[in-house]
């Protein structure tokens, strides 16, 4: 991706939200486009900032993190990574597929753990869609007259695949 990743923190803790916010704070590739206390707030700004990753909060008053989720859509919302003081939920995050977990309180080697997963996440499609998409391709491949690009939505990010030819063919062709 070209550019920083618009990234929202959501906790209605303002410690936790500092923690998470300083964390960030030295990373070249995030952007901070801002910070909510609660779920509703974070519905707004997800639908108003269209943010890339969201550190997200559980229990909040109000509406806590599955409700944000539930709000958006959980194909609609950006990458999440929870962050909670309660384990009990993290089978549930994983259902509404989150990419990470973390546990308050947290260190640095925790949060910078969660946020390379995310980067690599962000950085380009990954895992059983990433597999998929190259089976695809190269079933697609052989039909060249019709097909020069691919255009994938997955999570509300769009990604472009666009033939280059087959690293492997040492022929020319």
């Amino acid at each position: 991706m070209n550019g920083k990743w618009r990234t929202l923190i959501v906790d209605d803790e303002p410690s936790a939200r500092e923690k998470s916010r300083t964390l960030l704070g030295d990373d070249k590739e995030i952007e901070v486009i801002g910070e909510c206390g609660d779920g509703n707030e974070a519905v707004d700004s997800i639908r108003a900032e269209n943010p890339n990753l969201v550190f997200l909060d559980i229990q909040m008053p109000g509406q806590g993190g599955f409700g944000v989720i539930a709000e958006i859509g959980a194909e609609n919302m950006p990458v999440v990574v929870f962050v909670t003081a309660f384990d009990q939920y993290a089978i549930r995050a994983f259902e509404v597929h989150a990419l990470d977990y973390r546990l308050k309180p947290f260190d640095r080697g925790r949060f910078e753990k969660a946020l390379d997963r995310a980067r690599k996440h962000l950085a380009g499609p990954n895992g059983k869609l990433g597999n998929r998409l190259i089976e695809l391709l190269g079933e697609l491949k052989s039909d060249r007259r019709f097909l020069e690009r691919l255009v994938i939505k997955e999570s509300g990010r769009v990604f472009f695949f666009q033939d280059l030819g087959d690293p492997l063919d040492r022929s020319g062709r």
